[in-house]
């Protein structure tokens, strides 16, 4: 069994469930930040390109922060500053309850790639424990 290639997975995997918690919280950071009608925060997502095969071997898979294309919560705000015609203010499209799921989701994904980094470490050293007795 190729250690280091077990090693690179994990460590590849990590990579990935780090940008996962970066971008939920970024989303939940400008939640409750009104837009302009210019524009504002857009929600990301993390996009995973290349093969799974070839992202989980690379030392950093291309993991990717992109753009969501949900629309604006509009709010009925009369007296704000930022409020259109009709007395709505726009806020980014960012669903609380789901960026809460991938937050919790993302942590124990890491927490699974730091026991399988751990694991494929000890069995490595505990291999070449056997190979010096001999």
């Amino acid at each position: 069994m190729d250690y280091l290639q077990s090693l690179a997975v994990s460590a590849a995997g990590m990579s990935l469930e780090r940008t996962r918690v970066e971008a939920a919280t970024r989303n939940l950071a400008f939640a409750h930040t009104p837009q302009a009608a210019s524009g504002g925060f857009q929600p990301q997502r993390v996009v995973l390109r290349a093969g799974w095969t070839e992202a989980l071997t690379a030392a950093a898979p291309q993991v990717q922060l992109e753009p969501s294309a949900v629309p604006p919560r509009l709010v009925l705000e009369p007296g704000h500053p930022l409020a259109d015609e009709r007395g709505f203010v726009a806020y980014p499209g960012v669903d609380v309850a789901t960026e809460m799921v991938t937050l919790m989701s993302a942590s124990r994904g890491y927490e699974a790639n730091v026991a399988a980094l751990n694991t494929a470490r000890s069995m490595a050293l505990r291999t070449l424990d056997i190979g010096k007795g001999s």
